[in-house]
């Protein structure tokens, strides 16, 4: 997991290391951790998130190691899913 803010001093070195790291394929998906919640980083509820609570995860197994759930949004079918398992 990546926090944004460890990503640079300031806010132009923090998207210039994401973009590399997105390119290079370190970072897949994005999260808020205060909620515990993952998705895509296409996400338009990922989008408004607060810098501070910006996440990043390499892929879906790391995000779930760390006790992260799926977007309802834009992982609707495995939100859906992890929401069954919930109820039982």
């Amino acid at each position: 997991m990546v926090k944004h803010l460890n990503l640079g001093n300031h806010s132009f070195a923090q998207l210039r290391q994401l973009k590399i790291r997105i390119d290079s394929g370190e970072i897949q998906l994005g999260g808020n951790s205060n909620l515990k919640i993952y998705g895509t980083l296409s996400c338009k509820s990922g989008r408004r998130l607060k810098t501070k609570n910006r996440v990043f995860f390499k892929n879906e197994e790391a995000a779930i190691l760390l006790g992260y759930r799926p977007c309802g949004h834009c992982m609707r079918a495995k939100y859906k899913l992890w929401k069954s398992k919930q109820s039982k």
